[in-house]
């Protein structure tokens, strides 16, 4: 069960990803936690940084849907001006999201790629799938929510046991 909670690939931050190198090994699906992993949890709209990623990311060729468990209202506002597809209350780490994203972008397991900054939900919901599974440090710590806390705690646990 353990081992589900380790990701693929860790980096400080999305702007890490080697974005050449993933389309060339046969990705072409980006599954993306939003709150921490794009932005901070409460910054409501994308950075310039953000803008110039994803314009990077398109050029590529990689399509992209935005997952996350918050509100329809804090998820909306931030994709809709991007024209980024995206599912709400998505209830990770159950498969149901993720698997609904892999609908909208027409792809499989082995094409797709999981973004996030929780092992709990992003990276054990990617794992369980087959997906390539990146952890990113997150964002800002300060604004999580009581859940995201917990889960961050369970996380820490993890991690000592792991390194045993």
């Amino acid at each position: 069960m353990l081992t589900k909670l380790i990701p693929r690939e860790q980096v400080n931050s999305i702007y890490e990803i080697e974005l050449d190198t993933l389309w060339k090994q046969g990705y072409r699906g980006i599954i993306t936690d939003l709150d921490n992993t794009l932005v901070g949890a409460k910054a409501p709209l994308a950075t310039p940084e953000l803008l110039d990623w994803l314009k990077v990311v398109g050029q590529i060729g990689f399509q992209v849907v935005v997952v996350s468990n918050n509100q329809r209202a804090r998820v909306s506002r931030f994709a809709e001006p991007l024209s980024l597809p995206f599912i709400y209350r998505a209830k990770k780490p159950t498969l149901v999201s993720f698997n609904r994203a892999m609908r909208m972008m027409s792809l499989k397991p082995e094409q797709t790629i999981m973004i996030g900054d929780q092992m709990l939900t992003d990276v054990l919901g990617g794992n369980r799938l087959g997906l390539y599974t990146i952890l990113v440090r997150p964002i800002e710590l300060a604004d999580e929510g009581f859940f995201t806390k917990v889960n961050r705690r369970l996380e820490k646990a993890a991690l000592k046991i792991m390194k045993r």
